[in-house]
C-alpha cells in the first residue's frame, strides 16, 4: 500500500494484505441515509480488516434527463459527507466535474474522484491534483488501459503523486458495458493503485425512459473477478432499498447483501495474495 493510502487509513485497524473499499450510496440524499450507510459499512470493515473509504456524491452533474434528482445543494451535502469522516474516522471521497469545484469540494473530502466521461479533461486533472488531495480517476468507458497513463502524467506534472486509477467498464454497442480485466494490470503498471468499480461497471446507459438501467446481480462476479486479478481496491455504490434510491438504483447493492459478499472476497484475497 503507498504511503499515501496508509495515512489515509491511519485510524483504522486492518489486515495489511486486504483489498481497500469505497462504498457508500450513490448520492447523498439525506442525514439519515448517509449516517445508516457509514454505521453498517464501517462495521462490516472492522470486522473483517478492510480499509474503508466512505463515498457519496454531493451532486449528480451528469444525469440522463433533465427532471433526475442531481442533490439536496452543495454545502449541504459536503458537510454531511465531513460529519459522516468525522463521526466514523473515515476517508471520504465525492466526485467533481469541473475544475472550481475542486478547491471548494477538497474543504470537506480526502479524495477529489473525476468522473468517466471527464478522465481527459486537463482543467480538471489539474485543478485536483493541485489541491494536494488523493486523485482518484475513473477510466472512460472509450478509453485503454494503457492511454490512462496520460491523465497519470497529467497530474504529476502538476505536482501530486497521490492518484489512483479506477477500472469502470467499456461500452458495448449503446447500452451495456463489458470489463476488460487486462486494464488492472496495464493501469497498476502506471505505478499507481487500481480500483474495480462493481456497480458502475455493472450499468445498462441510454435506455430510451431516459433512466440508466443495471445488472447488480453480478456484482459478486465483477468483484471476485477483480480480486483474482489483482485489483487494489473496490468501488461498490450500496442502499438500503435501492428501488427507491434517487440516483443508479439500478445498479447499487442492497446493504444487507454487502458483508457475505465481502466475507467471499476476503477468503478469495487470502487464496491469490
Amino acid at each position: 500500500m503507498p504511503s499515501f493510502l496508509a495515512d489515509l487509513f491511519k485510524t483504522q485497524s486492518y489486515d495489511e494484505n486486504s483489498f481497500f473499499l469505497i462504498a457508500g450510496p450513490c448520492v447523498v440524499e439525506s442525514e439519515e441515509l448517509v449516517m445508516e450507510v457509514a454505521d453498517k459499512v464501517s462495521g462490516i470493515c472492522k470486522k473483517l480488516g478492510i480499509p474503508y473509504v466512505f463515498k457519496a456524491s454531493y451532486r449528480k452533474a451528469n444525469r440522463t434527463s433533465a427532471n433526475s434528482f442531481t442533490g439536496i445543494g452543495d454545502e449541504t451535502a459536503l458537510q454531511l459527507v465531513k460529519k459522516v469522516g468525522s463521526t466514523y474516522g473515515l476517508p471520504t471521497t465525492s466526485d467533481i466535474h469541473a475544475h472550481d469545484e475542486a478547491a471548494p469540494a477538497a474543504k470537506y473530502i480526502d479524495i477529489l474522484q473525476i468522473p468517466a466521461f471527464l478522465c481527459r479533461q486537463t482543467d480538471l486533472l489539474v485543478a485536483a491534483a493541485e489541491t494536494g488531495k488523493v486523485v482518484n480517476v475513473k477510466k472512460g468507458q472509450f478509453v485503454s488501459g494503457e492511454a490512462m497513463k496520460f491523465a497519470v502524467d497529467k497530474i504529476q506534472k502538476a505536482g501530486n503523486d497521490k492518484i489512483m486509477l479506477t477500472e469502470r467498464g467499456t461500452t458495448f454497442g449503446y447500452q451495456d458495458l463489458v470489463v476488460d480485466y487486462r486494464n488492472i494490470p496495464i493501469m497498476k503498471g502506471h505505478g499507481v493503485p487500481v480500483v474495480m468499480d462493481c456497480t458502475h461497471s455493472l450499468q445498462q446507459p441510454n435506455q430510451t425512459n431516459g433512466v440508466t438501467g443495471g445488472n447488480p446481480q453480478l456484482i459478486g462476479t465483477i468483484a471476485k473477478a477483480a480480486i483474482a486479478t489483482g485489483t487494489d481496491g473496490l468501488f461498490i455504490e450500496t442502499h438500503p432499498n435501492p428501488a427507491i434510491a434517487k440516483s443508479d438504483g439500478a445498479n447499487m447493492l442492497r446493504l444487507d447483501l454487502l458483508e457475505a459478499l465481502l466475507v467471499q472476497l476476503v477468503k478469495l484475497r487470502k487464496a491469490v495474495v
